[in-house]
């Protein structure tokens, strides 16, 4: 069986030690995924000084190589993001935009380095969107070359103006348990066909390659 590795990136606007529900939400899809032999780590993005760009490096210190580099090394992705205003967070979105790069990343066949890699989402909120931001970051992720599996997002949305986040809701719902628990078996057992039989590699005419970058 092939040994599969995850990352978590939590796309909260709070640093650390700050309590964070995306966090929380993001170790519980960890814990679901090392029930299925998946080991992994959770990183808060704000806590590293990564640049805006689109590239996998835009110098000065930029904190996103050190990230990049446990991406490339891990066969699973979540994108673990709050709502604001119906919208995945600024963070959430930068990410995507760093994440662009890797249209131009191919290995020695010339396929895309993120065909073999499997893309999860975990949303959490005070408000309506959860559908709407799981849409946007799952085409996102699929449009730079990651896999998105069957049932492959969980998410938990508390009362409209509610100030209760997901942190300190209690006990956590069943249904936001089960969401969790399929996005973590569905991502491993895809992970682990990918990396038995990989996608094909593009032919003469480019078939395969991602899309062309859209100008900034």
């Amino acid at each position: 069986m092939a040994s599969i590795r995850a990352l978590v990136l939590n796309c909260t606007l709070k640093p650390s030690p700050a309590p964070s529900s995306s966090e929380q939400l993001g170790q519980e899809v960890l814990a679901a995924l090392a029930e299925q032999g998946v080991d992994g780590e959770l990183v808060r993005v704000v806590d590293h000084d990564v640049r805006f760009g689109v590239s996998t490096d835009e110098g000065g210190g930029d904190g996103w190589p050190a990230i990049r580099a446990k991406l490339v090394a891990a066969q699973i992705l979540v994108i673990a993001t709050p709502i604001w205003l119906g919208q995945p967070s600024s963070v959430c979105k930068m990410v995507l935009e760093r994440l662009d790069a890797e249209l131009s990343e191919t290995d020695a066949e010339g396929r895309l380095l993120t065909y073999g890699k499997v893309a999860g989402v975990a949303v959490v909120g005070n408000e309506d969107g959860a559908h709407h931001t799981i849409g946007q970051v799952q085409q996102a992720l699929n449009e730079v070359g990651f896999t998105c599996p069957a049932a492959g997002a969980t998410y938990w949305v508390g009362e409209a103006l509610n100030k209760v986040d997901y942190r300190d809701a209690g006990p956590k719902p069943d249904t936001t348990g089960r969401t969790t628990k399929a996005l973590a078996l569905n991502s491993a057992h895809l992970a682990r066909l990918l990396a038995e039989q990989p996608y094909p590699p593009p032919d003469a005419r480019g078939a395969g390659v991602g899309p062309s970058r859209e100008s900034a």
